[in-house]
């Protein structure tokens, strides 16, 4: 295999240390973690990661930054009647509250659920959310106005048929609480429907709002994929990215912070207090808790199919020739995105955002690569004079590496492997003698972008 020829998937491995965070979280606010080689670890999910991921390379694409600039991007929401509402009103002149219920009708009838229409909050949000391109809702509302004669008819059919039917659901329900009295219409002899039937939204317009959710050219739908159990006749796509939980290299360690908020007022009061009881009034701080923050270094990963990822953007409509420069342009993107994004939870009282990674290795190979499990038994910080393998980050590098070039010698088709470090002492200990003849076999880069060829 010549070296120009590129393998299928493109392999990456991450080693970063962070220091006193909380950037996932569960349900009881308590950090995340798992059990692997008889030991608690610290964990970060995927998907969270994969989130920051889609939105670092959104944002940047959107700002005119990076290699998808002015690229086609998705969005992920159960807004999708609002935003076309807005839509309707800003670019076409449309009422506000006509212009939500229209949108949402007919987003409805095109086969989405919506919430309770007598809770306000989800009236008009969908029931799940909907991973469709930017743009969705303004072509939805395009086609809305061009054709808005027919459709405001439609509408009002819809809804008046909509409320008959609720009418009529309540009062079974009313019958069926008291089974003794039977409901008006067997009184009168007149025999109610089963269920009242919804006029249809024409063939034409449902197209239309199903091309609108479509991924079309969404290079990010293409790369992270998506499913929409709810239309089965609107395209899912097989994602061209997997991601892998982080988790720490060693044993998880957590610190409950207790803290406590000044109230600013009150110590001014107390500050300028003329009696010893106004001060005694004002003592003690404003609000007192405790928050759960981690520390640890972890190993991630993620693998990139692009023959994945070239049959997403050809199925989308692309040429070859577009699909495959668009692929280039998501891979640049996408291995920026490994390497720089960072969940936001917590990011501006623990400063998490701002970490580098202490090493990134990439490589190609025919199939996915994994190497957590070189981590399966636990770093043993203690000093290597007590038996142990010094500080967690300088330990995991070397036990990644040595994976590395071990699988290697085994399985023929890893290439083009790469290793970028952003930490002075690892750099250092990839030209000590324990390493260099480990590394022989790896391209040392400087940049994010040498990573992949």
């Amino acid at each position: 295999m010549t070296e120009d020829v590129r393998s299928q998937f493109l392999s990456l491995h991450l080693l970063e240390t962070l220091v006193a965070v909380l950037p996932v979280r569960d349900e009881n606010g308590q950090p995340k973690s798992l059990v692997y080689g008889g030991a608690e670890r610290h964990m970060i999910t995927s998907q969270a990661r994969r989130r920051a991921e889609r939105v670092h390379a959104r944002d940047r694409a959107n700002a005119g930054l990076g290699a998808l600039k002015g690229r086609s991007m998705g969005v992920r929401t159960r807004e999708w009647a609002i935003l076309t509402g807005r839509e309707l009103e800003s670019v076409h002149g449309w009422e506000r509250e006509e212009a939500v219920v229209t949108a949402r009708a007919v987003i409805e009838a095109s086969g989405l659920k919506f919430g309770d229409p007598g809770k306000k909050t989800v009236a008009n949000l969908t029931k799940v959310l909907i991973f469709a391109p930017a743009d969705a809702g303004a072509r939805i509302a395009a086609y809305i106005s061009e054709h808005a004669d027919d459709l405001r008819e439609w509408r009002d059919e819809y809804l008046q048929a909509q409320t008959e039917a609720a009418a009529a659901k309540k009062r079974r329900r009313g019958a069926k609480k008291n089974a003794d009295t039977p409901p008006p219409e067997e009184e009168s002899g007149a025999a109610e429907p089963a269920t009242t039937k919804l006029p249809p939204l024409p063939k034409t317009t449902r197209d239309a709002v199903l091309l609108a959710i479509a991924p079309r050219d969404a290079v990010d739908i293409a790369l992270y994929g998506r499913f929409l159990a709810e239309i089965p006749d609107s395209p899912n796509v097989d994602g061209a990215v997997q991601s892998g939980h982080a988790f720490t290299v060693h044993e998880a360690e957590q610190i409950d912070d207790f803290y406590a908020a000044a109230d600013d007022a009150k110590l001014d009061r107390k500050r300028n207090a003329l009696s010893f009881l106004d001060a005694a009034d004002d003592a003690g701080a404003g609000m007192t808790g405790y928050q759960s923050l981690i520390s640890g270094t972890f190993y991630r990963h993620a693998v990139l199919d692009r023959t994945q990822l070239r049959t997403n953007l050809r199925v989308a409509g692309m040429t070859e020739n577009e699909a495959e420069e668009a692929a280039d342009d998501a891979e640049k993107e996408f291995v920026n995105a490994f390497v720089e994004a960072f969940p936001e939870a917590k990011k501006n009282s623990t400063a998490s955002t701002g970490s580098l990674p202490a090493l990134v290795l990439a490589f190609e190979g025919e199939r996915p690569y994994n190497y957590a499990a070189a981590f399966q038994l636990p770093v043993d910080e203690a000093p290597e004079s007590a038996g142990g393998e010094g500080p967690a980050g300088t330990a995991a590098v070397r036990r990644l590496l040595r994976h590395h070039a071990f699988v290697s010698r085994r399985r023929r088709d890893l290439r083009s492997a790469r290793i970028l470090t952003y930490d002075p002492r690892i750099d250092d200990l990839l030209g000590a003698p324990e390493l260099s003849r480990l590394s022989a076999s790896v391209t040392a880069v400087e940049s994010i972008e040498e990573l992949t060829p």
